[in-house]
């Protein structure tokens, strides 16, 4: 048996290489995004998101924000720029050893840590209950990514905020994310 929460092109090959005959089931959830996520689009050039993220951080005071952006420069350098700013925080991206995610994920998980930042690599399968807030600080460039990143919140009938930013360089990607 081979089992994923989704499919893309690697995927396929990968079941491809490793079964014989393989009998496909696809489940599709009643709704994409859960109603239990309040989903916000500030449109924000890059220089006005660094302000927003950490207004938001200070004025509603969230047990746990989850930020996503593309690029790993990108998480480093905002993760960087919100501890200077005395924002605790940590940082998620796939050049981070295994051991250190684990540690990471595990400081994000008890509220040691209560800001991660982070690349698609924490977009799907985790799990952390609390994360009360979602923020895009650069929009995915595939709608399944955007549905995915939110789902960090909200999760179990608990309400959840996602913030998006949408700026001159992703603004374009939009449409295809209210549309699916």
């Amino acid at each position: 048996l081979f089992f994923s929460a989704t499919f893309n092109e690697d995927v396929d090959r990968l079941s491809e290489q490793w079964t014989t005959d393989p009998v496909r089931v696809e489940i599709e959830p009643d709704t994409v995004a859960a109603d239990t996520v309040d989903q916000r689009i500030y449109l924000a050039t890059d220089r006005e998101k660094l302000m927003v993220v950490y207004n938001v951080i200070q004025q509603e005071k969230p047990e746990r924000v989850l930020i996503f952006a593309n690029r790993r420069n990108q998480v480093r350098d905002l993760c960087d720029t919100l501890d200077r700013y005395g924002i605790r925080c940590a940082l998620l991206s796939g050049d981070v050893p295994q051991a250190k995610r684990v540690k990471t994920l595990e400081r994000f998980k008890s509220g040691e840590v209560p800001v991660l930042v982070a690349t698609d690599v924490a977009g799907r399968g985790l799990h952390v209950e609390g994360v009360s807030h979602v923020i895009n600080y650069t929009l995915p460039d595939d709608p399944e990514d955007y549905v995915h990143r939110i789902g960090r919140t909200g999760r179990a009938g608990m309400e959840g905020k996602s913030i998006s930013f949408a700026s001159q360089q992703d603004a374009f990607v939009l449409p295809d994310i209210e549309k699916f």
